[in-house]
């Protein structure tokens, strides 16, 4: 019986990986500052523009990939009719822990230092805490607790 190697169970295992399919939609550079932006509140076409320096062909197909993937949704504003509004859909929204995850790891590993401007919790005005991997049972996990296993090996409840 020929076992299979390790690269080769992970190849498997891959097909179809979530990770691959994201970094389709939104793997690279412009697309992730469109979303910071958007979750910072801005929705024009000219915003976007005149924020992040993007040359007017990149943003728009940019722009266009993004609601073509259901990440940002294009609307009337309500304000003048004649301009679109981009703004985040709830799949969108979920990109938020994405992106402050990167942000966190960049602050920590690439940028000289941490920026000077600091996400906090809107009551507290305190800084939001590091993102983590956490168990379902709420502890921390480090990449030597974590391994990639086939669904059906998942355990969905606790064993008697």
């Amino acid at each position: 019986m020929n076992a299979m190697t390790r690269a080769e169970q992970l190849r498997e295992l891959f097909t179809g990986c979530g990770i691959a399919a994201a970094l389709e939609v939104v793997g690279e550079r412009w697309s992730f500052l469109i979303l910071r932006a958007a979750f910072n509140g801005l929705e024009h076409f000219e915003e976007f523009q005149s924020t992040l320096g993007i040359a007017r062909n990149i943003l728009s197909n940019r722009l266009g990939r993004l609601v073509e993937h259901g990440i940002l949704k294009r609307e009337p504003d309500p304000n003048d009719r004649r301009r679109v509004a981009y703004r985040l859909t709830d799949k969108g929204q979920e990109l938020m822990p994405v992106l402050i995850a990167l942000r966190q790891w960049g602050e920590s590993w690439v940028a000289e230092g941490p920026s000077s401007l600091v996400l906090v919790d809107r009551n507290t005005r305190r800084p939001i805490a590091p993102m983590q991997v956490r168990a379902l049972d709420g502890r921390i996990l480090a990449a030597d607790d974590m391994e990639w296993v086939e669904r059906t090996q998942v355990r969905t409840q606790d064993a008697a």
